[in-house]
């Protein structure tokens, strides 16, 4: 719903009622029984004022007409009252009432990627960060296997494949059982979210010259080079025979 739209026209709302309340009480006496004829754009306004009432609680805006025109849009303006009063809380009140969710602390990422991001970001280069982060990686993913004669993306392509090691090309391989779908699976995806990480987020970074990341977007893409590196961390190396 859009709050900002409902306590503008209830706020137009309620200073025609006042004034048509002003004008009720200028009057002598009570109208009673007697209905005159309202102002053409407070009946307007009310048609609004009725479907925001009844958007925020179901019936708040169905004022039913009692014998007392003065009677009857005291109660409208409770209602329209009400009605500003959700309007005006509601983004603050949804906010207070949303679940508390967990955040991710980024020192506590793998120190291959938050130590060489910290630096960076404190200086508020996020690009910067993530770039050093992703380049240290690739370091030590190249240290591990001891090859340095191939691009990141490739790399990683070759060393979480599933197909047995050749001379100078050794596997990273996670634990467990070899022969079960799950093992498989666990290296097909760390494969090709390997060499996603490096194309989708280190070539950015390295080869735009400004990309728009939010602190958010950053720091997500720092969580995903964390998760790749403590996956290299974890595997094992198989070198052929």
């Amino acid at each position: 719903m859009d709050h900002a739209f409902a306590v503008k026209k209830l706020s137009e709302f309620l200073k025609l009622v006042n004034t048509h309340l002003n004008d009720l009480d200028a009057a002598t006496g009570d109208a009673g029984s007697d209905w005159p004829e309202w102002p053409q754009d407070l009946v307007l306004q009310q048609v609004w004022a009725r479907q925001i009432m009844n958007a925020y609680e179901p019936g708040l805006g169905d004022v039913a007409q009692d014998e007392s025109e003065r009677y009857y849009w005291h109660q409208v303006r409770a209602a329209a009252v009400e009605a500003l009063g959700r309007a005006l809380s509601a983004e603050e009140i949804a906010e207070f009432l949303r679940p508390t969710s967990p955040a991710v602390a980024a020192d506590s990422l793998h120190p291959w990627v938050w130590d060489s991001a910290a630096p960076l970001w404190a200086a508020e280069a996020r690009q910067d960060a993530v770039l050093a982060a992703a380049r240290t990686v690739n370091r030590r993913l190249q240290q591990k296997l001891s090859r340095h004669d191939v691009g990141e993306s490739d790399l990683c392509l070759q060393t979480f494949a599933v197909t047995d090691p050749t001379a100078g090309k050794p596997r990273l391989r996670f634990p467990g059982d070899r022969d079960t779908p799950t093992w498989r699976a666990r290296q097909e995806g760390a494969k090709y979210l390997a060499a996603g990480v490096f194309l989708a987020i280190r070539n950015v970074a390295a080869h735009e010259d400004h990309v728009s990341w939010s602190e958010q977007e950053a720091l997500e893409h720092l969580a995903t080079l964390s998760v790749l590196a403590r996956w290299i961390e974890t595997c094992t190396v198989e070198t052929s025979t």
